[in-house]
């Protein structure tokens, strides 16, 4: 007798539907699963034997063979037991088997017949919805976070047990209520905000000009500057995720295996920020079987590299082509799969190998004065090649916070009034580029730079000067125009005048000789 439904298997962030069959027939008692399963659902056999038995069933002494469909398509993952185990249920006649046939299943199995969540159910959901399926079976503990895909019937469950009972008609399952747009409204607070931070007001100016543009941003300062601090609360002064942002984000933390228990909806941007001591698969993501790494968690979100030259070159290469596609393809032999990362780069390091170039006799953290021959310096700041620092729209110096700012009573500005001037913002880039691929300032190509990025003659004069002093790149003085259309932009402008060029050539501090 034969028995079907079907689950899914997940490959970069989204999954796929799987067809399960299961064919117990008179034969020696063998168990074979063919349809290029990994390690993970080969070793399902025992797992399930287990879990049937000590659920109360008797495993059938006979020929079993499981066929995951179609056969070309990689299956991985522990999701398959319970799929697997209902399917072989239902064929000793427990339960209609038609009952399964329309139904999208997917848990892992303990030895005693619990159903143990897993990791991408927000995909599942999704693809359950797409395929039109009746009801989508998955672990208690998995709810809430499918939960956020409406149209979809969801049946939670605790134990292979309670599964049967359903099928056959003897239990009632209803699952919670949740309101995806209650739950997204609920996680709009923030602990951080600009207002703690003493003094930096031309820092503070910078990073609203990135948060508004999407500018990717590099701090230089000794420590205890307040480099972290300040990098720490840019994620208060971006735009509010969109509900379909969030589900991108949901999605990529869902595979990870990174989404809290009972959180179904992740609805703050991203802040990732890793240690120097990353790997490459690490940062950018990889594995036999690829998964995403730090900079896809940063999808929609902030990328924070603190001691930015610590990190190996060959690692920070790496970045190039992300922050310029805003995607990463990871290819292995057997398959070749695409990740989001469309992320806000910000960084921050010394100036120097002992951190207190330029820092006024008296000021930083430690009183210290700078010994650093300029050769040294030159070798600390070339650790961060040419290419990748060209891609870096602003980088700016954070010097050490006087005495005077930090005793003042008076609080900053709060992160809600500059975030309000970064939606403006961002408002007039939408209706930019609504028939365009690009979705902010900093993602403009050439001919929309020449379109959008017009500048007064005094403007051009400005910028002609400090490209041959500087001796800037084209990279560079393309940075230069997005980032004079952005401070445009927060002002209100049109056109783009001098003052936002002179305010743009001001972000570009590692253009100047040591």
């Amino acid at each position: 007798m034969i028995a079907k439904t079907f689950s899914a298997t997940v490959l970069g962030i989204d999954a796929y539907l799987i067809e399960v069959e299961v064919d117990v027939s008179v034969g020696m008692s063998v168990f074979n699963i063919v349809g290029l399963p990994d390690s993970t659902i080969k070793e399902s056999r025992d797992r399930i034997l287990s879990a049937v038995n000590n659920s109360g069933y008797s495993f059938p002494v006979r020929r079993v063979v499981v066929n995951l469909a179609p056969a070309p398509l990689r299956k991985i993952g522990s999701g398959f037991d319970l799929p697997i185990a209902l399917a072989l249920l239902g064929t000793m006649g427990l339960f209609p088997p038609e009952n399964l046939s329309r139904a999208m299943v997917v848990g892992e199995l303990s030895l005693d017949g619990e159903v143990r969540p897993v990791r991408g159910i927000l995909p599942v959901a999704v693809a359950t919805r797409e395929h039109e399926l009746e009801q989508l079976i998955l672990p208690k503990a998995n709810e809430a976070e499918a939960a956020v895909v409406e149209g979809i019937r969801r049946v939670p469950v605790s134990t292979l047990s309670e599964v049967v009972q359903y099928l056959k008609g003897d239990l009632q399952i209803t699952p919670l209520d949740y309101d995806p747009a209650e739950i997204f409204s609920q996680q709009q607070h923030f602990e951080e905000d600009f207002q703690d931070v003493k003094g930096q007001e031309h820092v503070k100016r910078a990073l609203e000009v990135a948060a508004a543009g999407s500018h990717n941003l590099l701090m230089l300062g000794p420590p205890g500057s307040g480099k972290t601090m300040l990098a720490r609360r840019m994620s208060t002064i971006l735009p509010r995720l969109s509900f379909d942002e969030a589900l991108e984000c949901t999605k990529i933390h869902s595979i990870a295996g990174m989404l809290s228990s009972g959180t179904s909806l992740i609805a703050q941007r991203p802040f990732r920020f890793p240690h120097h001591t990353i790997s490459q698969a690490g940062l950018v993501g990889g594995g036999g079987i690829p998964g995403p790494g730090e900079i896809s968690l940063s999808h929609n979100g902030v990328l924070f590299l603190d001691e930015f030259p610590e990190f190996p070159r060959a690692t920070l290469e790496l970045l190039r082509q992300p922050l310029e596609d805003g995607k990463l393809t990871i290819s292995r032999a057997a398959m070749s799969l695409e990740f989001p990362c469309d992320f806000m780069l910000l960084a921050s390091m010394n100036p120097c190998p002992c951190g207190y170039h330029g820092a006024p006799s008296g000021q930083g953290e430690n009183r210290r004065e700078c010994n650093c021959a300029p050769q040294l310096i030159q070798k600390y700041r070339a650790k961060i090649s040419g290419p990748l620092l060209d891609r870096i729209d602003i980088h700016l110096t954070v010097p050490a916070v006087a005495y005077e700012k930090l005793a003042e009573a008076r609080q900053g500005e709060s992160s809600k009034n500059i975030r309000e001037r970064v939606v403006r913002a961002r408002q007039v880039q939408e209706q930019r580029f609504r028939n365009s691929s690009s979705r902010n300032n900093s993602g403009m190509n050439r001919k929309e730079l020449e379109t959008h990025a017009e500048l007064a003659d005094s403007s051009r004069k400005i910028l002609q000067q400090a490209m041959t002093k500087m001796g800037l790149s084209a990279r560079a003085y393309d940075r230069i125009l997005k980032v004079a259309r952005t401070i445009a932009d927060l002002a209100g402008e049109q056109k783009i005048d001098t003052p936002h060029v002179a305010e743009a050539i001001q972000y570009r501090n590692l253009d100047r000789p040591v």
